[in-house]
């Protein structure tokens, strides 16, 4: 009898505890960029240059005030470590911003979309062979290619349909800021000659001296007729 009770006493325990209520969800609350890599961890250059460049304001402000979608590339701390020592201070404010911008995608890729991309991609930074970023695609690898750097996917860090973080383990260094800037182009022959024509039309004019001329000459015939005065007046 006792047994009995004991086992309807257990048996009851255990339904009241499965039809307990759930865990309730983590409240709802604006996407911030730097607070999710933050929670991931390793990112810690990357977020000091996000708050540096305010670039964190600018994504945080796309994603909560519009539907853009976003992705980003986010460089691991050892990825940052593996560049030449002095390089991000080398360059300057603007290009540490054009650095990060380099890294985000204003559109949202999920890893299956990297496969239909098309190449090049455009990033925040711009596009052009000077900020060229190229995404391609083999098995279930992700390369990304920017002509300085070759690097892979090596995970997703976060995703929720408006934003995909992943992370990369080498910097994506764009050739714009991290090589020399082609020099000016030098002027065509056509231009050369317009500009010798133009000279030729407009012949240097030499300065009019007649009035210092009659000047020193009137001078000259006062001094002189002083002189005379003198002669006589001594004579």
């Amino acid at each position: 009898m006792v047994a009995k009770f004991l086992l309807f006493f257990l048996l009851h325990c255990t339904t009241t505890l499965a039809q307990g209520p759930a865990a309730a969800p983590a409240p709802a609350g604006p996407t911030n960029v730097t607070k999710i890599l933050e929670k991931a961890g390793q990112f810690t250059v990357f977020i000091r240059l996000l708050k540096a460049t305010q670039e964190d304001v600018t994504l945080n402000g796309q994603l909560n005030n519009t539907n853009n979608g976003i992705t980003m590339f986010a460089p691991s701390d050892s990825a940052f470590q593996s560049l030449k020592t002095g390089t991000l201070n080398s360059i300057n404010d603007q290009e540490k911003a054009e650095l990060v911008q380099f890294h985000i995608i204003p559109t949202y890729l999920s890893s299956s979309q990297f496969q239909t991309v098309s190449n090049p991609v455009t990033t925040q930074a711009g596009s052009g062979d000077r900020f060229q970023l190229n995404i391609t695609t083999t098995g279930n690898s992700v390369n990304i290619s920017t002509g300085l750097t070759n690097t892979s996917v090596s995970g997703a860090v976060y995703t929720d349909g408006q934003l995909a973080v992943y992370q990369v383990d080498k910097v994506l260094l764009p050739i714009d800021i991290f090589t020399p800037k082609p020099p000016a182009p030098a002027p065509s022959p056509e231009t050369l000659k317009k500009k010798k024509a133009k000279s030729a039309e407009s012949p240097v004019v030499p300065k009019d001296i007649s009035g210092a001329v009659n000047f020193i000459a009137s001078n000259n015939v006062v001094f002189f007729g002083v002189g005379i005065v003198s002669a006589i007046l001594s004579w």
